[in-house]
């Protein structure tokens, strides 16, 4: 419960607590400017380069346009209470259906967004399962399962979180969030990746770029996890035992998530585009032929990180002492966890 009597003072000491936190983070990154040196070339970029990374491009520039749609849907359902009416079905239909234009984008519009830049994407000339859209999908798809199926668990047990809505569940997990995971963290990924391309596109690589690149995660980590928390709240089918606590504690434990796959997004499949590069064509025999990430990299990749934020998790949950419950489908988690603690 939380421990705050009154729910008007709660709310207040989170917002200035909140606040200060951010504006620490923000001084820091500031003070982290100040002592950059900026590359010789002229200015940074927010979007890959057209002529370098058509391919990343393309698929970013899709993502961006997507995002307000998914959004103003979502937003619309919460705030007006449609979501009232809504059966176990319904929520898949919304949730799978809002999923499907990042899904289906590889296959029926791989070039989609190319338009806008001076390069169409070369997605559209590859095989299927060597676009690079594709590939995203897939590494997305996948940590969105594996956030979905393991790590819910931990909010379940650390933050007695639970979902009440009606809904189909795997392992206690309501089955249409593994979809709306997805479209989630596709539009987070690509602001990420928007944000950390900025820093190494603008300053010299060295020890203080480095720090800056970590502490812009950590703070972007730490704002996306908030943001997405602080957004939800309206919804009352996804309840915290302390909601306080999970606004400060419980972002920066699902911030976890984001320090790893943020950096490790942003580094995904950095060669895709490489043979479209005149010089590339132009190399000597001496040189080493460009590296292919496959299906099954991809795939390894995605389950190498997630693995990674598991450990994270459970360092945290060990820490806390807190017992891990991962019930089946036709129990709450959170139930059996008071038990435990009994």
């Amino acid at each position: 419960m939380s421990t705050s009597s009154d729910p008007k003072e709660g709310s207040t000491d989170i917002a200035v607590t909140m606040t200060a936190t951010f504006c620490t983070m923000l001084a820091v990154i500031g003070s982290l400017l100040t002592i950059q040196t900026k590359q010789n070339i002229p200015g940074g970029r927010w979007l890959p380069d057209p002529s370098t990374e058509p391919s990343k491009r393309a698929y970013e520039i899709y993502a961006l346009m997507y995002t307000p749609i998914w959004i103003l849907a979502f937003g619309c359902i919460v705030a007006f209470g449609f979501y009232e009416e809504f059966d176990k079905w319904s929520y898949m239909k919304v949730c799978v259906g809002l999923s499907l234009p990042f899904l289906l984008q590889p296959v029926l519009l791989p070039s989609a967004a190319a338009g806008t830049s001076t390069r169409s994407s070369p997605d559209s000339q590859r095989p299927l399962i060597q676009r690079y859209s594709f590939k995203a999908n897939l590494w997305l798809a996948i940590y969105s399962f594996i956030g979905n199926y393991w790590y819910t668990h931990y909010f379940y047990s650390v933050l007695k979180a639970k979902y009440t809505m009606p809904a189909h569940r795997l392992n206690n997990v309501p089955l249409a969030l593994y979809f709306a995971t997805h479209f989630y963290f596709s539009t987070y990924h690509v602001f990420s990746n928007l944000v950390l391309r900025r820093i190494v596109t603008t300053y010299q690589a060295g020890t203080a770029r480095t720090i800056l690149f970590g502490a812009t995660v950590l703070t972007f980590a730490y704002f996306t996890a908030f943001m997405e928390t602080l957004t939800i709240s309206a919804y009352p089918d996804y309840s915290f035992e302390d909601r306080n606590m999970a606004y400060t504690v419980g972002s920066a434990f699902y911030g976890i998530y984001f320090i790893v796959s943020f950096p490790a997004f942003f580094y995904f499949d950095p060669l895709i585009d490489s043979d479209q590069h005149p010089q590339q064509k132009q190399q000597s025999h001496h040189q080493q032929p460009r590296v292919v990430m496959t299906i099954w990299d991809t795939v390894v990749s995605s389950c190498g990180y997630g693995m990674i934020i598991m450990i994270l998790l459970d360092v945290v949950r060990l820490y806390l002492d807190i017992p891990l419950v991962i019930g089946s489908s036709d129990i709450v988690c959170s139930s059996v966890q008071q038990e435990v603690m009994r």
